[in-house]
């Protein structure tokens, strides 16, 4: 799918030039600011608030083997069996070895975990030891991220921009060397120019109708970063997360699984527990399979599904669960005493912008952690929690890399860039993108098949062509754009992974295949590249 900048640009338009800039203020790049070299001049960008990402939300914790009865051997092993075996191993041993020093690290900065006579650690699904630690309950990246920010905010060497979305990152000759961006507030476009990039993005769960994610998710990295030039891996494999509260709001509310970690049960609308109809681990089972099975189980009974807190009794509940416990209220359910009415909602993208085991992507002077990146750590299905240990871990090694690395010299040739200006209707913009989410959800959702993906792919081909090389000067416009961009590619990716694993599961495949242990690869106006897992990234090698 050939896909030109977001918006024009022009000379005019460059505003400053840095050492490094990073995009993105959840954990990872947060963290990459912590460790960036105080002697350069960086910059850090957010699209809306600060605070505003998916960490700030995360109320799990951090997957770490810091339990005298754990081991990184065990959470090792946890994180490839859930991974269905598509993990890349390497990147595996790295992380949850790595971890156990970035979360010290962590507690030295002055983020206060929970603790019982030391660290307190909860279990989580599909963890064969209790090693999630929490903080204040379940607001942990709420702790993780207020801490962080206060502290960046301090370094004399970080810009921050605020309200600033990303549009594009620039690039030559496969070299990155600078950023375009929305002020969201002044709608004025602006260019960075930068010896580096770390991008920090987020995810994507705002292409569907449900989601846990912020406003903000709405695949801007990924989408940016192929415009680019730079590999997109494993878009197929996004993860539905099992209990989001069943009211609808644009951003669902999360129900931590640490709630079924600590003795809740799912219920049908008849009172039954099912959960043991579908896996021996019953509520503990991977997300992959409880998320199916709380859908199955919707469509057998055609009604509501809940989760039974009661069990883990009125004090604990209060104490370690009351974000959960002060939200339902707000929504009238005392989940001390009534049942909690839940269904799965889109979660956490395993896929993203190929990396190697320092962020490094094929784009020279780009790099890429956290949810944006595609590192091979979660495999086909993320393991619960381990997601803000993958930020803190490569949100350092970016800054690792680029301390070693030189970056590759442009010609720096800022070419003018036009397009055609159209007025639009902002509401006609909008009911596209409700569409759009609609579609994804229904046929590109938790069970697909092939007729429905390829309904799904001919509504966003039609989208794309309707929007090529126009210009609609709002955050929403591009935003859509985007979203438009990365559902295409996660359609054509899902269509050609004829087998199931993981989060990626098809009614017309339902199994797992040998065949299949191989990533599906994009780049610009290049053909589809296949790469056996477990081995160099694709633009180390010639797969």
């Amino acid at each position: 799918m050939k896909e030109e900048l977001l918006a024009p640009i022009s000379k005019r338009d460059v505003e400053k030039a840095y050492d490094l800039v990073i995009v993105g203020s959840g954990i990872a790049g947060l963290i990459a600011a912590y460790y960036a070299p105080k002697k350069s001049k960086i910059a850090l960008f957010s699209k809306d608030a600060l605070q505003e990402s998916n960490t700030y939300y995360a109320q799990g914790g951090i997957a770490v083997a810091l339990n005298p009865d754990d081991s990184p051997e065990l959470h090792y092993k946890d994180t490839i069996s859930v991974g269905a075996g598509f993990n890349e191993e390497k990147i595996v041993k790295i992380v949850v070895e790595e971890g156990i020093e970035r979360v010290k690290d962590l507690i030295k900065m002055g983020i206060k975990f929970d603790k019982n006579n030391g660290l307190s650690f909860t279990r989580e699904a599909a963890h064969s030891r209790r090693r999630i630690i929490h903080a204040h309950g379940d607001a942990t990246g709420c702790e993780v991220a207020t801490v962080l920010i206060e502290i960046i905010k301090q370094r004399d060497n970080i810009d921050i921009y605020e309200n600033h979305m990303l549009l594009d990152i620039l690039s030559n000759e496969n070299k990155a060397y600078g950023a375009t961006f929305l002020d969201v507030k002044t709608k004025k476009i602006k260019i960075f120019l930068s010896k580096y990039l770390i991008l920090a993005t987020g995810g994507a769960g705002q292409i569907y109708l449900h989601t846990t994610n912020p406003l903000t998710a709405t695949g801007d990295g990924i989408a940016a970063a192929y415009r680019a030039g730079a590999r997109v891996m494993d878009l197929e494999f996004y993860q539905f997360h099992p209990t989001s509260l069943d009211i609808d709001l644009t951003q669902r509310f999360l129900i931590s699984e640490a709630v079924r970690g600590e003795g809740a049960y799912l219920l049908n609308s008849y009172g039954e527990r099912f959960m043991l109809n579908y896996h021996p681990l019953a509520e503990l089972a991977p997300r992959d399979i409880v998320t199916r099975a709380i859908f199955l189980e919707m469509l057998e009974t055609q009604n509501k599904i809940y989760l039974d807190l009661r069990p883990i009794g009125e004090r604990k509940i209060k104490e370690r669960f009351p974000t959960i416990y002060k939200k339902c209220l707000e929504y009238g359910i005392d989940i001390t005493r009534e049942l909690v009415p839940v269904s799965p909602a889109a979660h956490y993208f395993m896929g993203g912008v190929e990396t190697d085991e320092f962020g490094r992507t094929s784009l020279k002077n780009l790099y890429a952690c956290g949810e944006v990146a595609c590192t091979g750590l979660h495999g086909a299905n993320r393991l619960a929690s381990n997601s803000l240990l993958e930020g803190l871990v490569f949100g350092k090694r970016c800054i690792d890399a680029i301390s070693n690395d030189n970056p590759s010299e442009n010609n720096l040739n800022l070419k003018e860039f036009t397009l055609i200006k159209k007025e639009y209707p902002l509401e006609k913009i909008k009911e596209k993108m409700l569409h759009l989410k609609n579609v994804m959800w229904e046929k590109v959702g938790i069970m697909r098949d092939e007729e429905n993906l390829n309904k799904a792919k001919d509504t966003i081909e039609k989208f794309l062509e309707e929007f090529q090389n126009i210009f609609i000067n709002d955050k929403t416009f591009f935003e859509f754009k985007n979203m438009l961009l990365v559902s295409y590619l996660i359609v054509n990716s899902a269509l050609l992974r004829k087998e199931s694993r993981g989060s990626h599961f098809r009614i017309d495949y339902p199994t797992s295949k040998d065949e299949w242990k191989k990533h599906i690869i994009w780049e610009k106006e290049k053909e589809v590249i296949y790469c056996e897992i477990n081995s160099l990234p694709s633009f180390k090698k010639n797969c």
